[in-house]
């Protein structure tokens, strides 16, 4: 137990002491072009919307489940739209505009079995009806009237949520628990109550945050016609026009005026022949500045998914992996690095594709960054099983992989949409290597912590197994019950290790291959992290014009870096158990490193504000 105590004493001395030595840094006011560009949710844009006036909506809700299967808005998909400082197509600004106003991918719909009015929802049985994004950004615009009483605007603040519906219902009735359980509520309620509210709690801080995010919803949901940013400039830096400057009597105006008249009509065929003329008339429109391959690869990273569907994949790879692993069966192995090798290049792909529609290296937010380190420690890792044969690496590397990839796409992560760089961060060329060298650290870190967590379950499985089996060496086939430290026996597949028929087996061999790979990939990460914080004091005083600022990011990144000096010093010193201290302290290290890249970055002021 010493032997765990002093490294675990150490550290927390170290970090007590370099914490407090120094100017604090929470005080600390970033300098200007320090943070990311603050979003614009709608345009200055400040004329009429192209589509006229609201008009009192046709539809209920099964007329506007049938129009939305009809209208086919794939011509629309992959058109230009300039918004928010940087060039997108339109199904991207309609999944950012969706995702805003209600908080979900697609807007959910509740349609009542008993065909009971829409406004006796909540005390009647309902089905949940979705929409394409796009098809929802196009009814917001053309019909809104039709979702005033619909449960569209997301208020994602329990005790605001509560407020706004006391005004309306109460507690007891059914329709209050029914909408407070939805997580969204209507314009109309929010509209009518939210000034109340606000005042009602104008001393409470988290109300006034959560009641900022309600405003912007509500004004994407106005005013999203405003980011109608389709025509191509003049020049290739001249400012893109607005939908509305289209003349009523040209092509493109004329299909405007037909798309929304048979839209509120629910005239689909109507609808569809608009769309097409108006999808072959924009690109026309000083066509020797209009994208187009960039088009095409940011209708590829939407449809694909590439990060959400990697991380099943590299599940599924884990998985596999393991039950080769425990079994030996060649054809385990087989499928296992294949699922693994895919999910790498849906993976490459999605991290290319979005570098490329950014224009810049995609890993200058939380969202970005998780995905580089983690495409590169799962590329560490798949090298490492390859060079080796041994698939339990690969393993370790499906498992960084799906860790991240699912932390990144289903936990609210910042930085998901593809948005303009902070100023500060082109500042110079050190920039891309400061912060590729720490990120991979942080992946070789992980894939690390992976290796250590095999070995520790190795380690006690094998010590609860000997309890079991009680001694006796043996084997049959394709294993051996072989000896481990501490004493006992357990039994172990050499040839899902990789090995040769005459090479040793059982655990020792399990043990020692697990130990000299995590003590490979420590060191690796202890040299990148040591580099990656040495270029970013580079970059720090060419940026900033001081090396060291006692910054919380830069003291928790030397924290970091001092638990993995610590355990080279361990592996120097211990003589007893060195591979067992090892794990442990990989373990350590990988929460610290936690700590270092989300509890900073979130919860702490300083001047990496932009991470």
């Amino acid at each position: 137990m010493n032997g765990f105590l002093r490294p675990i004493c150490i550290l927390a001395a170290l970090a007590a002491a370099i914490s407090g030595f120094g100017p604090r840094a929470g005080a600390q006011t970033a300098p200007a072009g320090n943070a990311h560009p603050k979003e614009q949710a709608v345009s200055d844009y400040g004329g009429a919307s192209p589509f006229g006036d609201p008009v009192p909506s046709s539809f209920d809700i099964s007329r506007k489940k049938a129009f939305a299967h009809q209208v086919d808005l794939s011509p629309l998909r992959d058109l230009a739209v300039f918004n928010d400082g940087r060039q997108k197509i339109l199904d991207t600004i309609a999944r950012e505009t969706v995702a805003e106003i209600t908080g979900k991918k697609k807007y959910i719909d509740f349609e009542p079995i008993s065909g009971a009015a829409a406004n006796q929802i909540g005390s009647v049985p309902a089905r949940k009806v979705s929409y394409d994004p796009l098809f929802t950004f196009f009814d917001l615009l053309i019909d809104p009237l039709y979702y005033v009483d619909k449960p569209l605007i997301q208020v994602d603040y329990l005790p605001l949520r509560e407020a706004i519906l006391a005004t309306a219902y109460t507690e007891t009735s059914p329709q209050y628990e029914w909408w407070k359980k939805q997580g969204r509520l209507t314009p109309l309620l929010v509209n009518s109550s939210l000034q109340q509210v606000a005042q009602s709690n104008a001393a409470n801080p988290a109300f006034q945050r959560a009641l900022g995010r309600v405003s912007n919803a509500m004004g994407r949901f106005g005013f999203s016609w405003h980011n109608l940013m389709l025509i191509a400039p003049a020049t290739p830096d001249g400012p893109w026009g607005h939908l509305s400057s289209l003349s009523a009597e040209s092509p493109g105006g004329k299909a405007i005026t037909a798309l929304a008249v048979a839209w509120r009509a629910g005239d689909a065929p109507g609808a569809c022949a608009a769309i097409s003329t108006l999808a072959a008339e924009l690109p026309r429109i000083n066509a020797q500045n209009y994208p187009t391959t960039r088009r095409q690869v940011e209708r590829f990273y939407n449809a694909a998914n590439p990060f959400e569907y990697g991380y099943w994949m590299y599940c599924l790879a884990l998985v596999q992996l393991l039950l080769a692993f425990g079994t030996g069966r060649r054809w385990l192995v087989i499928m296992g690095v294949s699922t693994l090798l895919a999910a790498i290049a849906l993976h490459l792909s999605g991290f290319a594709a979005r570098c490329y529609i950014a224009e810049r290296l995609a890993i200058q937010n939380q969202f970005e960054s998780m995905t580089g380190l983690s495409l590169g420690a799962t590329l560490v890792g798949t090298a490492v099983m390859i060079l080796r044969r041994q698939w339990l690496f690969g393993a370790a590397a499906a498992g960084v992989g799906f860790m991240v990839l699912i932390t990144a796409t289903q936990t609210g992560i910042p930085g998901l949409n593809i948005e303009r760089e902070a100023p500060i961060l082109n500042t110079s060329v050190l920039l891309k290597y400061h912060v590729t060298t720490v990120l991979t650290s942080y992946g070789l870190i992980s894939l690390g912590f992976m290796v250590s967590l095999f070995y520790l379950g190795t380690y006690y499985a094998a010590k609860l197994r000997a309890r079991a089996v009680g001694g006796g060496v043996g084997g049959v086939g394709g294993t051996a019950l072989a000896a481990i430290p501490g004493g006992g026996f357990v039994e172990v597949s050499a040839a899902a290790l990789g090995l040769g028929d005459d090479a040793p087996k059982g655990t020792q061999r399990v043990l020692s291959d697990l130990d000299k790979a995590q003590m490979i990939i420590l060191q690796l990460a202890f040299w990148g992290l040591g580099v990656g914080i040495l270029l970013g004091a580079w970059w720090a005083d060419h940026s900033w014009g001081r090396w060291w600022a006692f910054d919380p990011k830069e003291l928790w990144a030397l924290i970091t870096w001092l638990c993995y000096l610590i355990v080279i010093h361990l592996r120097l010193t211990t003589g007893k158990n060195r591979a067992l201290v090892t794990a442990w302290m990989s373990v350590v290290g990988f929460f610290v490193m936690l700590w270092t890249y989300f509890g900073v970055n979130l919860l702490l002021p300083g001047l990496h504000a932009y991470a």
